[in-house]
């Protein structure tokens, strides 16, 4: 039985039909095969988290909510969490799906922001973890403004 896997960056590996995750056992195996490797769902979602700031044109991520609750978890000592807010990630033994909530910068295409998040993510993911990422779902949640500035909690009306 042979399994059918798809090599990517232009069949690195010593035998492109053979997974690197998946592997195989036994004396007669390239030792990069042999065992199995793993990768959390939180790896994966770092990952597509980074590669979809690094786009031109993206504000951030993260629905309002989410972008709320993740600003008063950064100042919590430990709370973390800034890389994977507004990234939801599905992983499987061979493949990935990964959908983003985004806030763009106003005044360019979505259309060519979303590709281009596509793009840097699916290269990302792949790259770095040899899993096939089937799809990349992206919600714009919000246009940041030019005028808008980060809105800091007031300390209250009453001093």
């Amino acid at each position: 039985m042979t399994e059918n896997t798809t090599s990517v960056g232009g069949g690195n590996r010593p035998d492109a039909s053979v997974s690197a995750l998946k592997g195989r056992t036994g004396a007669g195996a390239p030792a990069g095969t042999r065992g199995k490797t793993t990768v959390a769902d939180g790896v994966v979602a770092k990952i597509a988290g980074m590669a979809a700031r690094e786009v031109p044109g993206i504000f951030s991520l993260g629905a309002g909510m989410a972008r709320a609750l993740g600003a008063m978890r950064e100042r919590v000592p430990g709370g973390g969490g800034a890389v994977t807010r507004g990234v939801k990630v599905e992983v499987g033994e061979r493949q990935a799906a990964v959908d983003l909530d985004v806030v763009v910068e106003y005044g360019v295409s979505i259309v060519d922001v979303a590709g281009d998040v596509r793009t840097n993510v699916i290269g990302a993911v792949e790259r770095m973890t040899g899993l096939e990422v089937v799809e990349v779902n992206i919600a714009v949640d919000d246009v940041h403004l030019p005028d808008e500035e980060q809105a800091e909690p007031d300390e209250g009306r009453v001093r």
